[in-house]
């Protein structure tokens, strides 16, 4: 049984007026009978936004208006489940198949990537590690059926990025070095996550009654209430502020809670690497770097449960849908 704490389709911004341009989602990795109707709320918002891509590309404009106007790389960004890393590896494959089309994958921004002369390193995922994470594997069905949809899965590319078990520090270096990148307008970002895991077979499984903080202050988090609402305001709180664009408090949340969001690093590389292209400071790793002002809008449209945790016998994993839109500077 799916258990969803929070919908909010009537907020969702709606990404395909041309004065929001849609720069990147956050959506779930789960089996799709779990977690596609949240993935669902992500890839609508990407559609809408490729449905303008596929407009240009079907037109008669100039090609240097074409190129200007669409999406031409999808970056996905997940964390790696089997293998440790301690830094972030490309994607080392020329296509992704899929059931239901296949990926071109960017080797050009991959090699852009590879050969950058500063900052941190990037490797390539050997292709056994690369086939064995689900948490791309189960993007690019969903990238692959939308391109499809629209007629482009000759015109836009993807670039799978594994972001390791890395430090607050490596996450600033990572994203700064990948900021360029994400920032161009026609590129769009995927980042893969779950959220909170819960129950034994995690090892992780704190109650209501447990402090959330050195100051035994559960922050709101009360004794009685019901676990899985105990799960989903722990995980309120940490998509507040992704929402916020504080990386820096996301960490300090993490190292608080030790919530089981098996793509934190991923999601703290893309911050980052937002935080880096939008502030004239340079960002560090504590909490007091966040940017507070962006023209950057992230949002979360739905979150849900693949259970209702009630005892400690069961179990449950959360999965949340995000956009980040930006609007368009006015000409």
């Amino acid at each position: 049984t799916t258990t969803t704490t929070t919908t909010t389709d009537d907020q969702q911004p709606q990404s395909s007026h041309r004065s929001l341009t849609l720069r990147g989602i956050v959506c779930p990795h789960a089996g799709y009978s779990y977690s596609g109707p949240t993935a669902a709320c992500s890839y609508q918002a990407l559609r809408h936004e490729l449905q303008h891509t596929a407009d240009v590309a079907s037109s008669s404009a100039p090609s240097s208006q074409s190129s200007s106007s669409r999406i031409q790389t999808i970056v996905v960004l997940h964390p790696s489940h089997h293998v440790y890393l301690p830094g972030c590896a490309v994607s080392g494959a020329h296509q992704l198949e899929t059931p239901v089309g296949n990926l071109r994958v960017d080797s050009d921004l991959r090699d852009e990537i590879l050969q950058l002369g500063q900052g941190p390193r990037f490797s390539i995922m050997k292709q056994d590690e690369d086939e064995h994470e689900h948490s791309g594997e189960m993007q690019y069905p969903y990238l692959a059926h939308v391109l499809k949809h629209l007629n482009l899965l000759q015109h836009v590319k993807v670039l799978p990025i594994m972001c390791g078990a890395l430090t607050v520090d490596q996450e600033v270096q990572y994203g700064r070095a990948l900021c360029p990148m994400l920032h161009r307008p026609h590129v769009v970002t995927v980042v893969s996550s779950d959220f909170c895991h819960w129950g034994s077979r995690f090892q992780y499984n704190p109650m209501p009654s447990a402090s959330l903080n050195k100051n035994n202050n559960s922050n709101g988090i009360g004794i009685g209430m019901p676990i899985h609402e105990y799960i989903a305001q722990l995980d309120r709180r940490g998509m507040d502020l992704i929402a916020a664009q504080r990386p820096g408090a996301f960490a300090d949340y993490l190292k608080e809670t030790h919530n089981t969001i098996c793509g934190r690093h991923a999601i703290a590389v893309w911050l980052r690497a937002m935080e880096s292209g939008s502030s004239a400071s340079p960002a560090s790793s504590s909490a007091s770097s966040d940017t507070e002002e962006s023209s950057l809008q992230i949002q979360f449209v739905k979150y849900a449960q693949s259970s209702a945790v009630t005892s400690r016998r069961d179990s449950s994993v959360s999965y949340a849908a995000a956009l980040a839109t930006q609007r368009q500077a006015a000409i």
